[in-house]
């Protein structure tokens, strides 16, 4: 039965998922115009030769897999960590909020660097940042050494995701083959996740938890090295435009500089919602210190709307906010998120100390949920080209919400088959996960791929971190830390956020003409 103090026994994050673009071409949604007096992105990447694409994409997805299994490995680790540190309940729990915070915060930074500096350099750069904080993390004596690896960490794996997004979303041709590319991307996502419970009870078990930092860093390190090679040179689109007009080289350099003041505020704002969702169980959510943060991300939300209405090269287009489609995508990667966080949080817990399995067995039971998210990732984008991305969100999220309805019947004792449909769940959450990001990044330009990343995975991530949070917290309340009343309760608090989505579906898919539904 999972408590306040069980918080930090398990990870807030959910894997980054993947900016893509419809196979279709969206019938109810304008395109941007393309004499839209907007600089180009500081590098131009055309779609790779055909011979070179599955080795970039290997390449791509071995990064992002090596991201998402860091997710999920180290939640095994984390008593081991304890014991051996000498660290509190409280100073443990840091090990993950240091990297909820930190990845939550730079996901937007993160995606539009991307788009400004390069996405190549940043997807390297990341890849270092994040291979040598893993090494750290690894070898460190100390906790305040290990937190703070895991904050280098988290930044790292914030500036790798949006990169290694916009990366497939330019370099592969629209249309069915950026559209499987997205789906294997998914794919790997969802077994990555699941595998990282399984790899880190078996590295826990048979070595260290140092093994769950270490095993990062050379499949960092030479992903990073055979980047520059495989990936191709990138070029920029100011020395493009040199070539053109001076008028227009002038405009590329004004535009290619970062936008410093709505960076800081939107990371700030970011930041504090992360530490007051994955603190308010810890501290109280009456805390001076809670209320704080969430006033004070208030204001920096505010301030950076209007530093955006000021800036001549913002972070983030408002114009973009006015797209339905963006719109409608983001809110369906936050509700994901919600129920995905908490389930994955509380469905462990209960395993481990109500049915009392090991954590091995737990990672056992879960593995179906990837198994069929990895599956949905290589169906997915073919169903969709059937059905359309939005009726394919209705099916999914309403299959997410029918499993945890069906979880709200969990066993007092023993492993039961009804934990079988947690592949129900493992469609709809792949499902979603797929759908919406193409809802919300198709017909954008590849200018704002990196930072339309970002605003997804921050969504989701913003999700992750309540839904864990709060889904504890109602199984907490409603069965007081004992017996199974409790989890039953938490699922069906997933199922309202998951019967929401199928309502944001919905609308989206009848608020169309007969006529755009056909291509919707």
């Amino acid at each position: 039965m999972p408590t306040a103090a069980s918080l930090n026994r398990s990870e807030t994050l959910l894997p980054a998922i993947p900016a893509a673009s419809e196979t279709r071409a969206p019938a109810a949604e304008t395109r941007a115009p393309a004499a839209e007096t907007r600089a180009p992105a500081a590098e131009t990447r055309a779609p790779a030769p055909a011979s070179r694409r599955p080795l970039q994409l290997a390449l791509i997805l071995v990064a992002a897999f090596m991201v998402v299994l860091d997710f999920s490995i180290v939640n095994v680790a984390l008593p081991s960590i304890e014991r051996e540190l000498h660290m509190a309940a409280d100073a443990v729990q840091w090990v993950v909020t240091g990297y909820a915070i930190a990845f939550g915060g730079l996901l937007i930074l993160g995606g539009r660097a991307a788009d400004i500096f390069g996405r190549r350099r940043m997807f390297v750069a990341g890849l270092v940042a994040f291979s040598l904080a893993s090494l750290a993390g690894g070898l460190a004596q100390d906790p305040i050494l290990l937190i703070a690896a895991r904050v280098v960490q988290g930044a790292g794996a914030a500036i790798v995701a949006p990169a290694a997004l916009s990366l497939i979303t330019t370099g592969f041709p629209e249309g069915p083959e950026r559209t499987r590319a997205i789906g294997l991307y998914g794919a790997v996502s969802s077994v990555g996740f699941v595998a990282g419970q399984v790899l880190g009870g078996v590295l826990v078990q048979f070595t260290s938890w140092r093994a769950v930092f270490l095993v990062n860093v050379p499949v960092g390190l030479i992903a990073a090295a055979l980047s520059p090679a495989v990936l191709g040179p990138v070029r920029t689109a100011t020395a493009k435009a040199a070539k053109t007009t001076v008028k227009v080289a002038k405009t590329a350099r004004s535009r290619s500089r970062l936008d410093l003041r709505g960076a800081l505020l939107i990371t700030s704002a970011v930041t504090l919602i992360v530490f007051a969702v994955s603190q308010g169980v810890v501290l109280g959510w009456t805390s001076p210190l809670v209320i704080a943060a969430v006033v004070v991300a208030a204001l920096a939300t505010a301030g950076f709307a209007k530093a955006e209405t000021r800036h001549p090269n913002p972070l983030i287009q408002l114009s973009l906010l006015h797209r339905k489609g963006l719109r409608e995508g983001t809110t369906l990667a936050f509700l994901l998120g919600l129920w995905n966080g908490g389930e994955m949080l509380v469905l462990s817990l209960y395993l481990q100390q109500v049915l009392h399995e090991s954590p091995l067995f737990t990672g056992l039971v879960i593995a179906p949920q990837g198994v069929v998210g990895f599956m949905m990732g290589m169906i997915g984008p073919r169903l969709a080209g059937r059905i359309g991305v939005r009726r394919l969100l209705v099916l999914t999220a309403a299959a997410a919400a029918v499993g945890f309805l069906i979880l709200t019947r969990l066993p007092a004792a023993h492993y039961s088959p009804v934990l079988f449909v947690v592949t129900l769940i493992g469609f709809g959450t792949a499902g979603t996960a797929m759908g919406s990001t193409v809802l919300a990044s198709r017909g954008m330009a590849d200018a704002d791929q990196g930072v339309v990343g970002g605003m997804i995975n921050t969504s989701r991530q913003v999700g992750a971190a309540i839904g864990a949070a709060l889904l504890p917290a109602v199984a907490q309340g409603v069965g007081g830390g004992i017996g199974v009343d409790g989890d039953r309760a938490a699922m069906l608090a997933a199922a309202v956020a998951a019967l929401a989505a199928t309502g944001v579906a919905w609308h989206a898919a009848h608020a169309l003409s007969p006529r755009a539904r056909t291509a919707s």
